[in-house]
């Protein structure tokens, strides 16, 4: 792996987020960041009073309403990612099948997805996180930019261990150099803990200032050895222009 490369501590949990049928995308996202995001902020806060360890970072990404998937209603909406010391333990179930608040109520129940954090390109000085001042300062907003999340699928029987390693050190360093060649502003990978008890292997998050960014990036990117390791039939991306913080 290359040493540019930082790998985060703890576990960063995924919950990918897809609402239910009768209800819209802009009615999702109001309950998400009116009704269940403070929710969450308050059960890390009575999580630290009861002596265990809270969420160190809390991160909602609303993806765009045309997806890069191409399907009417898109595999899922967005995703709320949480960073601990340790990976959640994983139900034997979706959670919150009996809602809590209205976004529950809204969305279908999900399943946490343990996954390894590595930052290739941090792009913080890029991406502020501005707290808010005439309200409560989280969570707030950042905008101005452009997201790309990839759900990445492995082909069938793959080596994991040669999987990921190629990941880090063929593809990643691929991305980097193409990402400062196009102006990209950050870029992140996440490895499944369990890739064997996970739909997908990883996520790989890719920031631009906008869509022309993602659009040289995909003109200028060449082939290397992660491609033939990849089901690209499986593989998925969204894109967004939004995200939610809750824990910066």
């Amino acid at each position: 792996m290359s040493d540019s490369i930082a790998t985060t501590p703890g576990a960063k949990m995924m919950f990918m987020i897809r609402r239910r049928k009768d209800a819209s995308r802009d009615e999702m996202i109001a309950h998400w960041y009116k009704n269940h995001m403070p929710g969450v902020l308050e059960a890390q806060e009575a999580a630290k009073a009861a002596g265990r360890r809270p969420a160190r970072k809390y991160l909602v990404t609303l993806f765009n309403g045309e997806q890069g998937e191409h399907k009417p209603r898109p595999t899922y909406d967005g995703m709320a990612q949480l960073w601990f010391d340790k990976p959640l333990r994983k139900p034997d179930g979706p959670m919150f099948s009996e809602p809590r608040d209205t976004f529950d109520q809204k969305v279908e129940p999900f399943v946490p997805w343990a996954t390894t954090e590595h930052v290739v390109i941090d792009g913080a000085d890029d991406l502020p996180v501005v707290p808010l001042t005439l309200n409560e300062p989280f969570p707030t907003t950042r905008s101005n930019l452009f997201k790309v999340s990839f759900l990445v699928k492995a082909k069938d029987r793959v080596d994991w261990a040669e999987f990921f390693r190629v990941w880090l050190e063929d593809h990643a360093p691929n991305v980097e150099e193409t990402m400062h060649k196009v102006g990209g502003l950050r870029y992140v990978v996440s490895h499944s803990i369990d890739p064997d008890d996970e739909p997908y292997a990883g996520m790989a998050e890719l920031y631009f200032r906008d869509p022309s960014g993602w659009a040289r990036y995909g003109e200028t990117i060449t082939p290397d050895d992660f491609g033939p390791m990849v089901d690209r039939d499986e593989t998925i991306w969204f894109g967004a222009d939004t995200e939610l913080i809750g824990i910066p």
